[in-house]
């Protein structure tokens, strides 16, 4: 039953999969067909035929990976899924360094989900920088995840809202402009105020040491949450994400206490600011903070057409406009190719959708480019380079 709930978890993993479409330029949600596979492969398969015996990846780093968890309460925000006047709460996971003292002062990045997501998609990522001296916390976007607890210990799975709308944008292919932006940018607005919120409470417990009403941990696990952010160097952020989660980072990480930004094959839909006359504007400011966007070989195809065909998207705009803005792509990767999906559960990430690429050998290059970067980037050392594809 425990692998089952798993795998229920896991498929939802970065659903909705971001690439220009049309002479728009616009993002295509794909959601349908995954919950029809879901339905059908829930129904026949085992799952010992699903699950492999999956460790994790091996690590780089010298150190042990520690894990504790919390949950923030926004009082400033009701949460707007809720009917009760409830705050809105943000859970988050720690992982780091074990055999750190107070003493030492590590960096934080800080990981947000895909749509329906789940803050386990990329443990892989969060072990290795971990296991190289970061703090990293991955946090939950409640009713955008497709699962998590609050405060009470209530389970409170993604939003049927959320979804039916997700699936009413990819079955129209006429959409009104104006009308899928209002939906997007409400999206993008929840999700970057949480983020924005757990960076400023996070920062606030770093500075004075204590923990203040904001968190709720079990008695138990208070003293390491506390521990853990007593080691966090809050002048050296960075943010990342997949899918609507690199999204968000993109956007949340133009404030200027953030030092890196990385978004994983995610369309940079939070840079939009409006439409005019059928077109998506975009932020045309200059993006200072350093930026690394990963793709997919298809992403990476959509890019490149938009620019041949002249149409606007938003990533285009964004790097072309960055003070310091890398880009690359996999060859032969696809949108689940950047979670640990494919090595969780073959099967499953087959049917979802990924490339022909080694599953493993993709999410180890993912990993390195964004060791790499931040190490270049939070703590100052060495330079990054990067190639235009791997």
């Amino acid at each position: 039953m425990f692998r089952l709930i798993l795998f229920i978890i896991i498929i939802a993993i970065g659903v909705l999969t971001y690439k220009a479409k049309g002479k728009k330029g616009r993002v295509a949600l794909i959601v349908l067909d995954v919950f029809l596979g879901l339905i059908l492969i829930a129904s026949i398969a085992l799952p010992a035929i699903l699950f492999t015996d999956y460790q994790g990846r091996p690590t780089t780093g010298p150190y042990e990976v520690k894990q504790c968890q919390a949950i923030l309460i926004d009082s400033a925000r009701q949460d707007i899924f809720e009917n009760d006047g409830s705050s809105r709460e943000v859970p988050v996971y720690f992982y780091y360094p074990e055999g750190v003292t107070e003493e030492d002062s590590l960096p934080l990045v800080i990981f947000s989900h895909g749509a329906f997501g789940y803050y386990q998609s990329n443990t892989s990522t969060y072990m290795e920088l971990a296991s190289n001296g970061y703090v990293v916390v991955s946090l939950d976007h409640p009713h955008h995840s497709f699962y998590t607890h609050d405060t009470s210990g209530k389970t409170v799975i993604v939003d049927r809202e959320f979804i039916q709308t997700a699936m009413y944008l990819q079955g129209n292919d006429d959409t009104d402009a104006q009308e899928t932006y209002d939906i997007t940018s409400a999206w993008m607005e929840l999700r970057e105020e949480d983020m924005n919120f757990v960076i400023d409470t996070i920062k606030a417990a770093a500075a004075s040491g204590e923990l203040d009403d904001a968190w709720f941990t079990e008695e138990t696990a208070r003293e390491d949450v506390l521990d853990t952010v007593s080691l966090i160097d809050s002048t050296k952020i960075g943010l990342m994400g997949h899918s609507l989660g690199g999204a968000t980072a993109v956007t949340v990480g133009r404030r200027e206490d953030v030092s890196a930004a990385i978004d994983l094959d995610g369309t940079m839909i939070g840079e939009e600011t409006g439409v005019i006359d059928g077109v998506y504007q975009i932020d045309e400011r200059p993006y200072t903070t350093p930026l690394l966007a990963i793709d997919s070989e298809s992403h990476h195809n959509s890019r490149v057409e938009a620019r041949g065909e002249g149409y606007v998207y938003a990533n285009n705009v964004i790097l072309d406009n960055a003070t310091t803005g890398y880009s690359t792509y996999i060859e032969g990767a696809e949108h689940m190719n950047f979670t640990d999906l494919p090595l969780f559960s073959p099967m499953l990430a087959q049917n979802l959708g990924i490339g022909n690429v080694d599953a493993g050998e993709c999410i180890d290059q993912v990993n390195a480019l964004v060791l790499s970067f931040f190490d270049c980037y939070l703590k100052g050392e060495g330079t990054f380079t990067v190639n235009d594809s791997y």
